[in-house]
């Protein structure tokens, strides 16, 4: 071989070996899988009642299984909301709806074993709200006092707490919860009418009774002088009732096709507040979750006499665009939706939700959404939610996932009793409510990984100190996961986001320097290697040249 044929062989080496290194560096990408499966792990970790054989979270066991002794009725199982040992059946039943909003729209995305397990944690919790509902003119609406509860840190199979049991009766008011559970059941009902028909069938049935309770006898749960000081501060009706009648209804459209609530929608809408501009989306407030569902029969059923509801669709899209002229939705520096009060993530998800939700609407009948000053195609609301999971995976100026479990660097001291605590298993011996506080207030990390919890995440500052204590960013809640959950499967199937559905020009893309975005230490390596390819194919590409002379 001659000193030239060498020299060739040389340089064509190190080209490939650059590309082959830049090519590993593009395809580093998260594992929306892996995500996947352990956000809906996270549910097991949460469960009230008597366990099943095939319990994934072994520190957990049997608790709360005397629940609803005092009206001599059955309520165990269900959820517990969060790091604490009370079921809110307001939350678990947005929880619910969410959940299967997140099957129907993306279940076809999901992996058998994930979608089989999504099914199970939806139906754990719909085999208890149908519970709560059992009663002619009585709803449920919480087990467990919760300020004797939060005066203890006590695992949950070791409590000895007062369960009390709020229940409202007819013609008490709780439009509010009664209209969720219908959302929850209606939804749920949809989810599972191809697997099991006549739980499908139960569900629908009772989810039709709820929404009668909650239209019949309207007003909010919390108002009830049983109910105000078991279900505030925490999980007051603070928005208003309203917005869960139309939301109930609407998914009873939705899963019966039916008339009846067509009408509904369209004659209550003024009343009841469906044309509020509401930048929010959770447990409280449905608005926006409620003006994307609707939409749907706009877009794809050509039902425009809901068109308003189409409208305040758009608008809300409009608000989450930094370059749109309609834009009032707080971003952190890190790229992170912000609002305050605490348990930030679970804005980021909802919306994150919503917005892939509201993309497929639009990419299926092609259109795209009139902001004033630039039109948004659905690629742009996929790339927004994309950009809000990744930060809670690890793209985030701390580099840190803020869910337990997955990446390397994650949260070790979350506030949640169960995991902070060592398990029945490696500690039989009971704990009493004032014994576990040396477990809160312990530095050491949880020695119960609960797999798949997203913490209430970092302040607008994208500060995130791990400290068991403060609870509004180390606590975990079934309501953070849910809508994740569709975003992942869809992200598991599309995790690129490249789109060929549609050719709508986005002129926000000319402007995207502008939206706050982090580059994670992946896209660092591979912007570097991409710019040391760059510059090396001319400086090689000269030197074989001069050989050649």
């Amino acid at each position: 071989m001659t000193l030239f044929s060498f020299t060739h062989h040389l340089l064509l080496s190190l080209l490939l070996f650059l590309l082959l290194l830049v090519g590993s560096a593009s395809s580093s990408t998260h594992d929306y899988q892996d995500a996947l499966s352990k956000a809906i792990l996270f549910y097991e970790g949460q469960r009230s009642g008597f366990l099943p054989q095939d319990q994934r979270i072994t520190w957990r066991a049997n608790s709360g299984l005397s629940d609803g002794w005092m009206y001599n009725t059955d309520l165990s199982g269900g959820y517990y909301d969060a790091g604490d040992n009370v079921k809110f059946g307001f939350p678990m039943a947005f929880t619910t709806t969410m959940l299967a909003w997140s099957v129907i729209e993306f279940g076809d995305s999901m992996p058998p074993n994930d979608l089989r397990n999504a099914l199970v944690a939806i139906r754990w919790a719909t085999d208890y709200l149908l519970k709560t509902v059992s009663q002619p003119n009585r709803i449920f609406v919480q087990v467990g006092d919760p300020n004797i509860d939060h005066n203890c840190w006590e695992r949950p199979e070791d409590m000895d707490t007062t369960r009390t049991v709020y229940a409202v009766d007819a013609p008490n008011p709780a439009s509010d919860v009664a209209g969720e559970t219908a959302a929850a059941l209606a939804a749920s009902s949809i989810v599972f009418r191809s697997s099991d028909s006549g739980y499908s069938d139960t569900l629908l049935r009772n989810a039709i009774n709820a929404f009668q309770f909650a239209d019949s006898y309207r007003g909010a749960y919390s108002d009830n002088s049983n109910i105000k000081y078991g279900a505030c501060p925490f999980y007051c009706d603070f928005d208003g009732y309203q917005d869960e009648l139309l939301w109930g209804a609407a998914w009873l459209r939705r899963a019966t096709n039916e008339e009846t609530y067509l009408n509904y929608i369209q004659s209550n809408g003024q009343t009841l507040g469906a044309d509020e501009n509401v930048n929010e989306f959770g447990w409280d407030n449905k608005h926006a979750g409620l003006n994307v569902l609707v939409s749907k029969e706009v877009l794809e059923g050509n039902v425009y006499s809901l068109q308003s509801y189409k409208a305040s669709a758009d608008n809300f899209m409009c608000a989450l665009i930094p370059e749109s002229s309609a834009s009032h939705i707080e971003y952190t520096n890190g790229g992170l939706i912000y609002k305050p009060g605490g348990s930030n993530l679970q804005h980021a998800t909802s919306i994150a939700f919503l917005s892939l939700v509201y993309a497929n609407y639009l990419t299926r009948t092609s259109q795209a959404i009139n902001c004033g000053n630039i039109y948004v195609s659905p690629t742009t609301l996929r790339q927004l939610a994309k950009r809000q999971v990744d930060y809670i995976l690890g793209d985030n100026p701390k580099g840190i996932s803020y869910m337990v479990g997955y990446s390397d660097y994650y949260p070790q001291r979350i506030h949640h009793r169960g995991s902070s605590m060592p398990s029945i298993k490696d500690h039989p011996q009971f704990i009493g409510c004032k014994e576990g506080s040396i477990y809160f207030n312990s530095t050491n990390p949880n020695p119960n990984i609960h797999v798949g919890a997203v913490v209430g995440g970092p302040g607008e500052d994208d500060i995130y100190d791990d400290d068991r204590v403060d609870y509004k960013k180390s606590e975990p809640t079934t309501y953070i996961n849910a809508p994740l959950v569709g975003v992942l499967a869809y992200l598991v199937a599309n995790p690129t986001l490249v789109d060929t559905n549609t050719q709508i020009h986005d002129s926000s893309f000319e402007n995207r320097e502008k939206m706050p975005l982090v580059m994670s230490k992946a896209k660092r390596e591979e912007a570097y290697l991409s710019d040391l390819l760059f510059f090396s194919f001319p400086l090689l590409f000269l030197f074989s040249n001069l050989l050649d002379s």
